[in-house]
């Protein structure tokens, strides 16, 4: 493997809903890595703070050997060993102004990328992007989508004049900030040639288990908040937006998409990492097209006794 087993690999957002299952994987395979609980173990973590990761020289310490725990952008914890680095912590805040969110998971990337180019140790950084760093999604119309495909449609509307105030601008700036951060990427390994191996992985819609119950868990709570947080209000309410109680933001279009199970995007990140044959690639985690109704036909057969909402009006899907 381009990373050997036993060695340490820095994770950041390791306690969101992809990172929690990269580390629950990779732990597996007998690497290190920080840990939420402990079931991963005794006697591998060495916790230190880094105040805010977006600043330049954040990461002095931790491309030293250690691996980052996030709790958050602003609050990160770091073990010792480091021979490969998986960013996957982003700003999920879903503001609709673009100077709250782009300018920071720029600033993030391309420091962690500083930091681990400064390590000699380090082997392999993986970036999770997103699909909306090549697309939004486009109902009902087929098209194709490539390695050299941008969401260049989303930078346009994250970045267009104020007032920030359409339905869809949080979407959007989320979309911009994964383009302009994986283009970041890229043109760092053009320009600086770093002595790593990097590749980037860009999931659609993730759904799966909830490794931690505490977690907001991105778009599997959106299936936990149906049973636990009464949906069908914010289901009448798509299209063109739903709502997402757990975090209170809105999401356009976000319906309409495809989706992968998050150990196959965990699995991914792993494949990224470790595989000495994925060099410079950009990693595309679809498994098929989904919408509202598909996944409420679902819920009915797993749980008969629940109430679910009654289909939407508007079936259709992101081809």
């Amino acid at each position: 493997p381009a990373i050997e087993k036993g060695s340490t690999v820095l994770v950041t957002g390791a306690n969101g809903f992809i990172g929690s299952h990269i580390i629950d994987q990779l732990l597996q395979l007998d690497y290190k890595f920080a840990a939420l609980e402990e079931k991963y173990g005794h006697g591998k973590l060495e916790l230190v703070v880094v105040s805010d990761m977006s600043k330049r020289g954040a990461f002095d310490d931790a491309v030293k050997g250690f691996v980052i725990l996030g709790l958050s952008l602003s609050s990160i914890l770091i073990l010792k060993g480091c021979s490969g680095v998986a960013h996957v912590a982003s700003n999920l805040s879903f503001s609709k102004n673009p100077n709250d969110v782009i300018p920071e998971v720029i600033a993030g990337v391309t420091h962690t990328l500083e930091a681990a180019n400064n390590e000699p140790s380090v082997k392999r950084f993986v970036f999770t992007s997103s699909s909306t760093a090549a697309t939004n999604p486009v109902p009902n119309k087929e098209f194709n989508i490539d390695a050299s495909t941008w969401n260049q449609i989303a930078i346009d509307k994250a970045w267009a004049p104020p007032p920030y105030t359409e339905a869809d601008r949080g979407w959007n700036v989320y979309g911009a900030s994964k383009t302009q951060a994986e283009q970041e990427v890229w043109k760092y390994v053009k320009e600086s040639k770093p002595h790593f191996e990097c590749n980037t992985i860009l999931p659609n819609a993730n759904f799966g288990p909830i490794l931690d119950k505490d977690q907001d868990a991105s778009t599997a709570g959106w299936i936990r908040d149906i049973f636990t947080k009464g949906f069908a209000p914010q289901l009448e309410q798509i299209p063109p937006r739903m709502h997402l109680a757990s975090t209170a933001k809105f999401i356009t279009n976000t319906v309409k998409e495809w989706f992968v199970d998050v150990r196959d995007t965990a699995r991914l990140h792993i494949a990224a990492l470790i595989d000495p044959e994925i060099k410079d690639e950009r990693i595309f985690a679809f498994a098929e097209p989904y919408n509202w109704n598909t996944i409420l036909a679902i819920m009915r057969k797993v749980r008969p006794d629940e109430k679910v909402p009654e289909d939407l009006k508007d079936n259709s899907k992101d081809l």
